[in-house]
């Protein structure tokens, strides 16, 4: 009789996960493909010129060119990773749920957010995300600054009762005017908080937050990871 297990599922490959990688950041920056193989170049171009520089034998030369390409390799991924961030920040300006994505996945362990918002408001679309923290508690409003005000309030309110007013608690506005944070500012906007909260009481911060984020605003029945306007910010390429 045959096995009923599923088999497991295969994860993709080092080259395939470069190939997804490039594929993904090359939309916004179409000379990533060029400036990879030349930063591949240089490196070994470098061992090689060093070798020769310093009269070694040949086989040192090609020692070296290996060596120099290895460090490419490094310096290449490195250089990637960092404009695949970049490029993902570009990709989510301005797309709803952004907000969601950043305090979901991009704070670190020292914070505890969630992609579905705890507050909405179904007529505009606009959007209240929580994320708590060693900084404490911060809501990140998405949408219309001047409408968002009211939804704002009633979370703030929300997040001084889980609180009791012991820690802070921190507003901030995606977007480009005044007083509001670009996207991809974010992240670090919310990490440089100052720690006012250690890690025993953050576990017990969190611990309330979802306690009583199941009878709030964060039980609207809007399905986890989906935003209000149905459209899922891309995630984070490893």
């Amino acid at each position: 009789m045959a096995s009923r297990t599923a088999a497991p599922e295969k994860r993709p490959g080092i080259f395939s996960t470069i190939k997804q990688l490039i594929t993904f950041t090359k939309d916004p920056f179409p000379w990533v493909v060029w400036i990879l193989p030349l930063i591949l170049f240089v490196g070994a171009g470098a061992g090689v010129i060093f070798a020769f520089a310093t009269q070694q034998r040949w086989w040192f030369a090609i020692l070296w060119g290996f060596f120099g390409l290895m460090v490419g390799i490094i310096v290449a991924m490195l250089f990637m990773n960092r404009l695949a961030t970049k490029a993902m920040y570009i990709k989510l300006d301005g797309m709803p749920g952004a907000g969601g994505h950043v305090v979901s996945n991009m704070l670190g362990r020292n914070w505890r957010g969630e992609e579905m918002p705890v507050g909405i408001n179904p007529k505009t679309q606009d959007v209240v995300y929580r994320a708590v923290g060693r900084g404490g508690v911060v809501l990140v409003g998405e949408g219309s600054r001047s409408k968002l005000e009211k939804l704002m309030k009633k979370e703030r309110t929300i997040a001084r009762r889980i609180t009791h007013d012991s820690v802070p608690v921190t507003e901030f506005y995606i977007g480009k005017g005044e007083g509001e944070v670009a996207i991809d500012q974010l992240a670090k906007k919310i990490k440089k908080l100052p720690k006012t909260v250690d890690r025993n009481g953050m576990a017990q911060l969190v611990a309330r937050t979802e306690s009583i984020s199941r009878g709030g605003a964060a039980a609207l029945p809007i399905p986890k990871g989906i935003d209000p306007m149905r459209a899922r910010a891309p995630k984070t390429p490893r």
